[in-house]
């Protein structure tokens, strides 16, 4: 926390979460952190709202028993301070960048306010560059734009963890960059399986992780990205690095401010959501962006109420999007990994930033993968015998396609006992294309499943003949 300066309050009233302080003289700022403290614990507020009689409205980062009417609240004079640096690698923080890890006390030389300006149009850079992740279907169907922001949309048991730690270990293994992952509104089991995954996988020193768990008081999920991004800016333009951020979940942190704004007595508006709504996602959405020291690549899982897209929260979220990746439960039930629905799924990157090759490729692909689905129907009932010799091969290339970008994942291991494998994207291409151009056509599809290389079907091939 920044050192206090002299100006104090005393609380006034305290209603669960709200805390009202009247100061005499000046008045604490907007989002400025406030500190009460007692002899049981340290309580942080934060400012929102100025009321009359020189009394300023306040919401608790922490649980609020043991305040009262009379005690003395002192500003801060900035808004919440956390600690960045090196020293947060590898570790586990809250939204105040305190250890929960149990691993002993972070020793950090800097420190950051969580409010910031986002970079001006003139301080940011276009980057059509692309992050790749060594993963066949995403670095082929939905390729990251870096400095982009990438939606990833599935529910439970679709492999969505497992996904993003491969993402994490993969470009951590090939870049040596830093992650940032910042879970809000989620599970405790959830942070710790993703602890523990990547610190078998050996990537733990490079990523950086901060929870607002559902367990906490809204006020703290709702400021935990602001944490997140706070600590992968210092990491972009303090090492020229590009980073990748992971928010996990994106909806939990509109419905914590849609929690703060009902506890401050505000009117909502469409469907229940705050009337700030957009303004708060854009206080963070907009902090995440490329600029000449490097970029910030945000990943955000999103959750989808009732499965309605038309709801107001999500089409805010999209209006933020590059790339959105989702993962199908009908898919996931055939056992492919990643569960990616190629014609659900889409990305901005265009020709330019894909190349003509990748380009065409893709394109040749969505059109056998649609009249692959449009046949689905005609095969359940009739059987692919009454199809067309020209729909057979359709058909036959499209399922290849679909097993060909399934792919055996590093921290998958210790479940399947599987190498995991890092596809560079032109070897991906390649190997679609070939399929696409019918050197495979005398093969079944199962060769296809879980491989890496395309010339590795040709050896199980030979086996699955063999038998």
């Amino acid at each position: 926390m920044a050192v206090p300066i002299k100006i104090k309050g005393i609380i006034s009233a305290v209603k669960g979460a709200v805390v009202d302080v009247r100061f005499v003289d000046q008045l604490p700022k907007i989002k400025n952190a406030l500190l009460v403290e007692h002899i049981h614990q340290k309580v942080v507020l934060e400012a929102f709202e100025h009321l009359p009689g020189h009394i300023v409205r306040c919401l608790s980062m922490s649980p609020t028993s043991g305040l009262s009417i009379g005690m003395e609240v002192r500003d801060t004079g900035n808004s919440l301070e956390i600690p960045i640096g090196k020293e947060l690698l590898g570790r586990i923080v809250n939204v105040f960048g305190d250890p929960v890890d149990g691993l002993g006390s972070i020793e950090a030389k800097e420190t950051s306010i969580i409010h910031k300006k986002s970079p001006s149009f003139v301080e940011t850079k276009h980057s059509s560059g692309i992050v790749t992740t060594g993963i066949k279907a995403i670095d082929f169907l939905t390729p990251f734009i870096k400095g982009g922001k990438i939606g990833f949309l599935g529910g439970a048991g679709v492999g969505k963890t497992q996904l993003v730690t491969e993402i994490i270990h993969n470009t951590i293994m090939k870049n040596k960059s830093y992650s940032v992952f910042t879970g809000v509104g989620e599970r405790t089991r959830e942070g710790n399986e993703l602890f523990m995954s990547l610190k078998d996988t050996g990537v733990l020193p490079n990523v950086s992780i901060v929870l607002g768990q559902m367990n906490e008081s809204p006020a703290m999920r709702y400021r935990t990205p602001l944490t997140g991004v706070s600590i992968a800016e210092y990491f972009r333009d303090k090492f020229n690095m590009d980073i990748l951020l992971f928010i996990d979940n994106i909806y939990r942190f509109i419905q914590a401010g849609s929690e703060v704004s009902t506890v401050l007595g505000r009117i909502p508006s469409e469907a229940g959501y705050q009337s700030t709504m957009m303004s708060e996602l854009g206080e963070i959405e907009e902090r995440i962006v490329s600029t000449p020291n490097g970029a910030i690549t945000s990943i955000q899982a999103i959750y989808v109420p009732a499965d309605d897209f038309s709801d107001p929260a999500i089409q805010a979220i999209f209006s933020y999007l590059d790339s959105v990746v989702v993962l199908s439960r009908k898919i996931a039930q055939q056992k492919i990994y990643p569960a990616i629905d190629p014609l659900a799924s889409s990305a901005s990157a265009d020709r330019d930033a894909l190349g003509d090759k990748h380009a065409d490729v893709l394109m040749e692909t969505l059109k056998v993968l649609e009249r692959l689905r449009s046949l689905q129907n005609i095969i359940a009932i009739l059987g692919e015998s009454e199809l067309s010799e020209t729909e057979k091969a359709t058909v036959s290339r499209g399922k290849k396609i679909i097993k060909f970008l399934s792919q055996p994942f590093y921290t998958a291991e210790k479940f399947t006992n599987v190498p995991g494998v890092y596809i560079e994207v032109e070897e991906t291409v390649d190997g679609v294309k070939r399929i696409l151009s019918g050197e495979f056509d005398d093969m079944s599809d199962e060769p296809f499943y879980m491989i890496g290389k395309i010339d590795e079907s040709k050896d199980k091939w030979a086996e699955i003949k063999k038998k």
